[in-house]
């Protein structure tokens, strides 16, 4: 199957393909859109069943950049690399370098991030090889105690969204006794969690890696789940916060949440099932719009970072969501609909 006729190409302007055999680099970018600015979205590492697997994923999320950095209002593009392999056996100071070189040859039609697999570590090594990296912190950021990590900035956008949807659901404005169900508790789902234990939130959680489930329970009370589990469980909110597609023909019949709000790329498996939780009367917070903090994040880094401006900025993510979800009661519309139409009005200008 050529990339063209591809059921997820919606057309991307570039997709380009990279083999390094010195490091065993099998890697793939795609920018979707450049209308508003040179294209940014995260490097993520996954072990992909397969290659098509990988170029699902990456034109999917490519695309996912360019409506969130709409619906964000930033001036940029949207873009997102994958490297095939499993970053906790497979990445190599040499792989991650060669990634580097594959993302200057774009000349800056495309700008680098972390994301899942890859850290800030990754992107400093990646900076060797090219200046077209982003959530870097500079010695300022750094001397006050600041990485450029931008998990925190998403976890707290995604904890303002969820209160956004409490509010339009259950009118109220505080989370005392909310019970929230957190599938993934890594560095964004784990933040999150502690943003929801603080703010008297009941907790379940899960992930595949053991350890940061029982800092959860340790540290927040939280109950632990397994992953098969999570979706089903009787809470008032689902917060996807691990890999997408997690909302489709089978999990969606067994949600008991009012709420789908979580950090997760591409939580619906296809535009169908927009309408399916809207059948169900299950509020869902578009992923691109709840999640963007990250990016909101790295858009400020540098010499001039304030992080009272970032704040007032990610407090933007709960008005947005509260505009998409008034539109999708008066019109009796899915949200992701009404994002995705709002997001085109902006870059498609």
């Amino acid at each position: 199957m050529s990339v063209f006729s591809h059921p997820e190409y919606d057309a991307h302007e570039e997709v380009a393909f990279r083999y390094d055999r010195a490091s065993g680099l099998k890697a793939i970018i795609a920018v979707h859109n450049t209308r508003l600015g040179d294209a940014l979205g995260g490097c993520r590492m996954w072990p992909y069943a397969s290659d098509a697997d990988a170029l699902t994923d990456v034109l999917r999320l490519s695309r996912g950049m360019t409506y969130k950095a709409a619906l964000a209002g930033l001036p940029q593009g949207g873009g997102k690399s994958v490297i095939i392999g499993d970053p906790r056996h497979d990445k190599t100071p040499a792989l991650i370098q060669a990634m580097g070189r594959f993302v200057d040859s774009l000349g800056g039609r495309y700008i680098v991030a972390e994301d899942s697999g890859t850290n800030v570590e990754d992107m400093r090594l990646m900076a060797g090889q090219t200046r077209h990296v982003g959530g870097l912190a500079d010695e300022k950021s750094l001397a006050a105690g600041r990485s450029g990590d931008p998990s925190p900035a998403t976890a707290m956008g995604v904890f303002i969204g969820i209160k956004a949807a409490v509010h339009a659901v259950f009118g109220r404005d505080d989370l005392k006794g909310l019970r929230v169900a957190i599938q993934g508790v890594g560095n964004v789902g784990g933040r999150l969690a502690g943003h929801l234990a603080a703010a008297g939130a009941e907790l379940w959680v899960t992930d595949l890696h053991q350890p940061a489930v029982e800092r959860c329970v340790r540290e927040f009370g939280a109950h632990a789940v397994p992953m098969e589990q999570v979706h089903a469980l009787d809470v008032d909110v689902f917060a996807p916060c691990a890999m997408g597609a997690v909302l489709n023909d089978k999990t969606i019949p067994q949600l008991k949440a009012r709420i789908v709000a979580g950090a997760a790329n591409n939580q619906l498996a296809r535009p169908k099932h927009d309408y399916a939780l809207l059948e169900r009367n299950i509020l869902y917070a578009p992923d691109y719009v709840i999640n963007a903090g990250g990016i909101i994040d790295i858009f400020y880094e540098g010499p001039a970072y304030d992080e009272a401006t970032v704040q007032q900025h990610l407090l933007r993510i709960g008005d947005t969501l509260g505009r998409i979800f008034e539109h999708s009661a008066r019109e009796n519309r899915p949200t992701g609909e009404i994002a995705d139409r709002m997001a085109e009005a902006v870059f498609r200008s």
